[in-house]
């Protein structure tokens, strides 16, 4: 799926969902447009879900809108080929280190605690299973990845290193901040958000941070309903979690070890995705999506 051509602006990059746009006549500012890719187990998959690329958009900026900190959206005006799923943002030096934030432990979290009794350097107490609440929120950074490889959990120390200690510090911290806050805004609406990822960089000339990229979507963030929480095992969650669960059953006939793409997904799979999708901004925002 190729990116569309945009009048004033230049294709750059694309990722795994996002497309990047420079504008032709240069300047600061950066288009970054939402596709309705979809990923999972670090491949893109060829069959989009319908309106995903609108739902992170309108819910990242509905939170960007919430939380009451410094970001990178400077406007929505944007060419009517991606109206509704594009933002036009300030460039800024990302670092390179994802910024997450756990209160649940699940994913790779779980493998790590499994294995050693922590996650990223931070202990945690015994008898913690899938879906178990910390018992504070932790920070857990990751190295990121070149696209189509897995980013690496590292220690508060290695992250420092890569950074520096007080910008490590100041991001730890902010992270943490953030999280907390969000998970009480989620709590709210009978939704855990069980971790997310954010992403900071910053002016360029400066030592301010600005957050970035998307947030506090399905794609980067846990999200789980709260009536149904019940540690011991998976959550069902207002993800991709349908696509994961297709591909890795007998009907998909793919072999995740293997070097072959995932086959495409069947209607049903991508109706429910979807509707997970539109759920979860409509359960978080209280707005009816479309």
């Amino acid at each position: 799926m190729a990116a569309a051509e945009l009048p004033g602006w230049t294709h750059v990059y694309s990722g795994k969902v996002r497309d990047l746009y420079e504008p032709e006549s240069g300047g600061e500012q950066v288009l970054v447009v939402a596709s309705d890719r979809i990923s999972a187990y670090d491949h893109v998959i060829s069959t989009p879900i319908p309106d995903k690329g609108a739902v992170l958009t309108a819910l990242s900026l509905w939170w960007f809108e919430t939380l009451d900190v410094t970001h990178h959206v400077i406007s929505t005006e944007v060419p009517a080929a991606v109206a509704g799923r594009a933002m036009i943002c300030r460039r800024l030096d990302m670092y390179p280190i994802e910024c997450v934030a756990r209160g649940y432990l699940t994913g790779s979290g779980l493998v790590e605690y499994n294995e050693n009794g922590a996650v990223c350097g931070v202990p945690l107490p015994e008898g913690l299973v899938d879906g178990s609440k910390l018992p504070r929120p932790i920070f857990t950074p990751a190295r990121k990845a070149d696209l189509g490889e897995h980013d690496e959990n590292v220690t508060f120390e290695k992250a420092a290193a890569d950074v520096g200690e007080d910008t490590a510090t100041r991001l730890r911290d902010l992270t943490l901040e953030l999280y907390t806050r969000a998970a009480e805004i989620a709590s709210e609406r009978g939704v855990i958000l069980a971790d997310t990822k954010f992403e900071f960089g910053r002016v360029p000339g400066t030592d301010e941070i600005v957050l970035g990229d998307e947030v506090l979507t399905p794609d980067s963030s846990r999200y789980w309903p709260a009536e149904s929480w019940e540690p011991g095992h998976a959550q069902p969650s207002f993800d991709k979690q349908y696509v994961r669960d297709w591909l890795t059953s007998p009907a998909s006939g793919w072999d995740r070890s293997s070097d072959t793409p995932p086959p495409p997904l069947p209607e049903d799979v991508v109706e429910r995705t979807r509707a997970r999708y539109v759920e979860a901004y409509e359960r978080i925002t209280g707005r009816r999506f479309g």
